[in-house]
Formats: C-alpha cells, sequence, structure tokens
C-alpha cells in the first residue's frame, strides 16, 4: 500500500468508494423502489381491510391484543402495523439490502474491477455495510412513520391505548413507539449479518437474500419447539417481540435488554466472518 501511495501521491484510500456515491447508487436501484413502496403501501392496505371488515373485535377470553386496538389513534395504527410486520415482512428488506451488497457486484463481473481501481477490500465492505445498514434502518423507520401519518387521517390523533390496559398521552407515546422501532433494527442485525455473510461467499444474490430469510424461519419455527426449553433464550427469535415491553404502563427493559444482547453477539461473529473470509477470497468475478 505504502509503494502505491509514493507512486500516486494523491491516492487516498479512505477517499475510495464514497459513502454518498454508493448511498445514491442503491436508493436508485429497482429493487430499492420497490421494497420502499411496498412499506409505504401497506399501512393504506390495513385500513381499507379495515374499512371493509369493520373495527378488530378478536378478543379472546377477555384478552386485548394490539390488533384489537388498531383503530384506536394513530398511534395505536402505527404499533399494530409494526406487529403485523416485524417477524417477516421487516426481515426482508433487511435481508435484500445485504445480502445483495457485494454477490451483486461479482454477479455483474465488475467486483473486480472495482478492486482493481484501487478500492482496499475492507475499504469496500464498509462502505457496503455502511449503506446496507442505512438502507435497513431507514426502511424500517418508513413503515411506522406513514402508518403514523395514515392512521392519524384515518383515525385520529390521541393517546395510545394499551392492551394491557390504560393510555399513554401522545408526548409519552412517541418515544415508546421510537424504542420499538430501535429494537427491532438490533434485532434485525442478526438476519442483516447473516445476509451480508452469505454475499461474500456467493456470487448469487438471491442466494444470499434466500439463505438469511430462509435461516430466519428456521430460527423462528425452532422458537416455537418448546421442549427446547431455555434453550430457546439463546435464539435471537425468541426475543424478537420483546419491544412489546415498551408498550406497557411502565417501560420494562429486561427482556429487551436480553434480546439486544443476543443479536449483537451473533452479528458480531458474522460481520468478522465476512470480512475476514472475504480479505483472504481469491476474487475472479
Amino acid at each position: 500500500m505504502s509503494a502505491l501511495t509514493e507512486s500516486a501521491p494523491g491516492y487516498r484510500p479512505r477517499r475510495t468508494l464514497p459513502l454518498r456515491v454508493e448511498t445514491l447508487r442503491q436508493l436508485k436501484r429497482r429493487r430499492t423502489l420497490a421494497m420502499g413502496s411496498v412499506l409505504a403501501v401497506l399501512p393504506f392496505v390495513m385500513i381499507a381491510a379495515f374499512a371493509i371488515g369493520g373495527t378488530p373485535e378478536g378478543r379472546e377470553n377477555g384478552r386485548v391484543t394490539l390488533m384489537d386496538t388498531a383503530t384506536a389513534s394513530g398511534a395505536n395504527f402505527a404499533a399494530t402495523c409494526l406487529f403485523v410486520s416485524a417477524g417477516f415482512l421487516l426481515v426482508v428488506p433487511v435481508a435484500l439490502f445485504h445480502g445483495d451488497t457485494v454477490a451483486s457486484e461479482a454477479s455483474w463481473s465488475s467486483l473486480r474491477y472495482l478492486l482493481a481501481a484501487p478500492v482496499p477490500r475492507i475499504r469496500l465492505l464498509w462502505s457496503k455495510l455502511a449503506v446496507a445498514l442505512l438502507m435497513s434502518a431507514g426502511a424500517i423507520l418508513l413503515l411506522p412513520l406513514v402508518a403514523l401519518v395514515a392512521g392519524t387521517a384515518a383515525y385520529g390523533w390521541g393517546p395510545l391505548e394499551l392492551p394491557t390496559g390504560g393510555s399513554l398521552a401522545p408526548a409519552e407515546a412517541m418515544p415508546r413507539l421510537l424504542v420499538v422501532v430501535a429494537f427491532i433494527f438490533v434485532s434485525q442485525l442478526v438476519t442483516a449479518a447473516l445476509a451480508f455473510w452469505l454475499s461474500t461467499r456467493t456470487d448469487a444474490p438471491l442466494g444470499a437474500v434466500g439463505g438469511a430469510v430462509g435461516l430466519t424461519i428456521i430460527g423462528n419455527v425452532l422458537d416455537a419447539v418448546t421442549a427446547l426449553g431455555s434453550w430457546r433464550d439463546f435464539l435471537p427469535a425468541h426475543w424478537q417481540f420483546a419491544w412489546a415491553d415498551a408498550l406497557q404502563p411502565q417501560l420494562e427493559w429486561g427482556g429487551m435488554v436480553k434480546g439486544a444482547a443476543i443479536s449483537v453477539t451473533y452479528a458480531v461473529v458474522l460481520f468478522a466472518l465476512a470480512f475476514r473470509g472475504f480479505s483472504r477470497k481469491d476474487i475472479v468475478s
């Protein structure tokens, strides 16, 4: 690297593949626009469903769920949209944005030319990862924002009615919803890291995306196997709805802290494997 710098005085490794350029490039891609459109349309689909089917009345054994309070206010509608999408729908954009990072360049046979620019391998991965995380955060934030605006227009601005009883004033409900969104993002880091690692191992973007989504589904299935007992505590899927503790009269952090710790631990290991493997990989695509 020092010899290259001496022969090219203007060369700065840290200035290659700027984040601004990579971000604009990813924003213009059709899959980004399509994914954003799906997330933005979902709240309106749910509003139409409620308009056709009527006010939710799914109470069983006197138990009230988020779905039952969906039409109470815009805040309730936003929380309900997160509830119905966190288990699978929000997994897809996270897997897509991370699984399509390196593998897409390899499938287009442009990866070797990027590295010959020359863009250092670690720099390329950091840029791709940072933009993928930014896009994922934007996707996860887009859904509740659209749902809050659409829900307020349809059901009015009011307190967040809690399934456990009581309510939170809008001034208190908004920070709680931000906590929910933040936890969902952190819990999705496992899927992000898995897709990113697979993206460095294959030249097929769909393989990386599908592999990450498939393994996430397997994790959800294993969490449903009660025979595993306490072993389920080590599954990220076991904590994916721990954010419900934020929608209580008193905010409870215990479950979210445990879930975040599990998710971050798995993610760090998988990201490390991605960087280690890619730094030694023979690039021919």
